[in-house]
């Protein structure tokens, strides 16, 4: 019984602390203002463009690349650049900054912060671990690859939102 109990507060603490980390403080830093760049955006609107490399029909402004070490854009294009849960996805961190710095003014970093264990060490989609416990960055943080997601991703694939 003390196993359940201890399980239950385990699952309960990754569930909340997620919860904080996607829910909260993300749509916080993403609705603080307009971003005239959201950068791997998924389903989310930043307010300016939105570039993916995948199709998403329910977004405005959207834009699909197809190389993000070589993004279709001029250097210093946009004033303003949010990189939102993407970094820890990709094969390059230091590249795809750099590339992001390429063309943006100020580029701003989402990332699964440590506290966030159950994002953070999720080998199914992730590559890499930051080592900071800040969801938000104007610099690359220091980072590790994460454990066992090369082998992971070789037998399964790398589960990427669509």
């Amino acid at each position: 019984m003390k196993l359940l109990y201890t399980a239950s507060a385990v699952f309960l603490f990754l569930y909340i602390t997620n919860k904080i980390s996607y829910r909260y403080l993300k749509k916080r830093i993403l609705n603080r203002q307009v971003w005239d760049l959201n950068i791997c955006c998924g389903k989310t609107d930043g307010g300016g463009i939105n570039a993916d490399i995948y199709k998403h029909d329910s977004v405005p402004n959207f834009i699909l690349t197809k190389d993000i070490y070589n993004l279709p854009f001029d250097d210093k294009q946009f004033k303003s650049v949010l990189c939102s849960h993407t970094i820890e996805h990709v094969d390059d961190p230091k590249r795809f900054f750099e590339e992001l710095n390429r063309i943006g003014e100020k580029v701003v970093l989402v990332i699964p912060p440590l506290w966030d264990l159950s994002a953070v060490l999720n080998a199914l989609e992730h590559k890499w671990i930051f080592l900071t416990f800040k969801k938000e960055h104007l610099t690359l943080p220091p980072h590790v690859r994460l454990p066992l997601s090369n082998t992971v991703h070789k037998y399964f694939g790398q589960k990427i939102h669509s």
